[in-house]
C-alpha cells in the first residue's frame, strides 16, 4: 500500500440538506473518488461503551458495519484483509481506514478521497486531529425544508432510517448541525455552501469549491454528476438525484404537515432564532 496520504475531504451537514447532490458533483471531477456513506467514525466511537471508551478501543459496532460496505455495497471484500486482525484500538483502525481509502484513489488515479457521512459532524475534532491534512465542506439548507424532507423520508423508509423521525427529533437535527458548523467556520479548512446557492448558480459555487480544494473546475462535474450519483446512492433510502435539481423552498413543508404542525414546527425556529436559515 502507498503510504502517501491522498487529500481527504469530509462533507456533511444535516440528513437531507443535499450532501448526496453535492457528492455526486464532486466525485464527477476527474480527481475524486468516492463511496457511498462509510459512517466510519460514527460506528468507530464507542460513545454507549464506557469501557471501550476509557480504554480506547473501537465500537463492536464497527467491524460489522465495514464487512458490510465492503461485501456488499462496493463488492469489494478483498479490502477487509486491511483490517486490524488482533488489535481493537480506535487509533489503529482508523489508520487502516485512511490507507483504504487512499488505496482506492489511487488505484484509480484519483488524488482526493471525499467521504460524506452526515454524521459525521458530530466527530470533527476526533478527524481534524488524527487527519490533520483533511478539508471540510459543510452543507446547509433552509431548516423547514429540511424537517419536512427529513420527517417524510424517515417515515416513508424506517427500516434504512433506524425508525421514522417525529417531527422534534428533525428539528434537533437541523440545529445541531447548524451549531456545530458555526463553531468551525473560522478555520480555513472548512467551508460553507448554502444549498440554495447551489441549486440556483451551480457552476458558480463549484468552482469556489474547487478553488478551496486546490483543483482546476472541470465541465465533467455538471455533465456527470447524475451518472456519478449511481456509485453512490442507495435506492432503499428515498435518496435521488435528479437532473436540473430545483430550489423547492417551503412546498413540501406544505404539503407534509397540517397546519397545526406548520404553526408548531415555525414556533420551534423562532424560539432559537433560526426562522430565516
Amino acid at each position: 500500500m502507498h503510504n502517501k496520504l491522498k487529500l481527504p475531504l469530509f462533507l456533511f451537514g444535516c440528513p437531507r440538506s443535499g450532501t448526496t447532490y453535492l457528492q455526486s458533483l464532486l466525485t464527477a471531477h476527474p480527481e475524486i473518488i468516492s463511496l457511498p456513506e462509510t459512517k466510519f467514525f460514527h460506528y468507530l466511537l464507542p460513545d454507549n461503551e464506557p469501557k471501550r471508551r476509557i480504554l480506547g478501543m473501537a465500537s463492536r459496532r464497527l467491524r460489522p458495519k465495514l464487512e458490510t460496505l465492503f461485501k456488499n455495497e462496493i463488492n469489494r471484500p478483498d479490502l477487509l484483509k486491511y483490517l486490524p486482525k488482533n488489535t481493537l484500538f480506535i487509533r489503529q483502525y482508523t489508520r487502516r481506514f485512511l490507507k483504504i481509502m487512499n488505496l482506492l484513489a489511487e488505484e484509480e488515479g484519483k488524488s482526493i478521497w471525499l467521504e460524506k457521512t452526515p454524521e459525521h459532524i458530530r466527530h470533527i475534532d476526533y478527524i481534524e486531529k488524527n487527519v490533520p491534512i483533511a478539508k471540510f465542506i459543510h452543507i446547509q439548507r433552509n431548516g423547514i425544508d429540511v424537517v419536512a424532507s427529513l420527517y417524510e423520508v424517515s417515515n416513508k423508509y424506517p427500516k434504512f432510517w433506524y425508525g421514522g423521525f417525529d417531527i422534534d427529533h428533525c428539528i434537533d437535527r437541523w440545529i445541531e448541525a447548524v451549531n456545530i458548523t458555526s463553531q468551525h467556520l473560522h478555520k480555513d479548512n472548512h467551508i460553507l455552501v448554502k444549498y440554495e446557492k447551489l441549486v440556483d448558480d451551480t457552476p458558480t459555487i463549484l468552482k469556489e469549491l474547487c478553488k478551496f480544494i486546490g483543483i482546476e473546475f472541470d465541465n465533467k462535474m455538471l455533465e456527470d454528476y447524475q451518472e456519478t450519483a449511481k456509485s453512490l446512492v442507495r435506492k432503499q433510502s428515498g435518496r435521488v438525484v435528479s437532473q436540473g435539481a430545483v430550489n423547492t423552498r417551503l412546498q413540501k413543508f406544505y404539503q407534509v404537515f397540517d397546519q397545526s404542525q406548520q404553526e408548531y414546527i415555525l414556533s420551534r425556529f423562532t424560539e432559537v432564532g433560526q426562522e430565516q436559515n
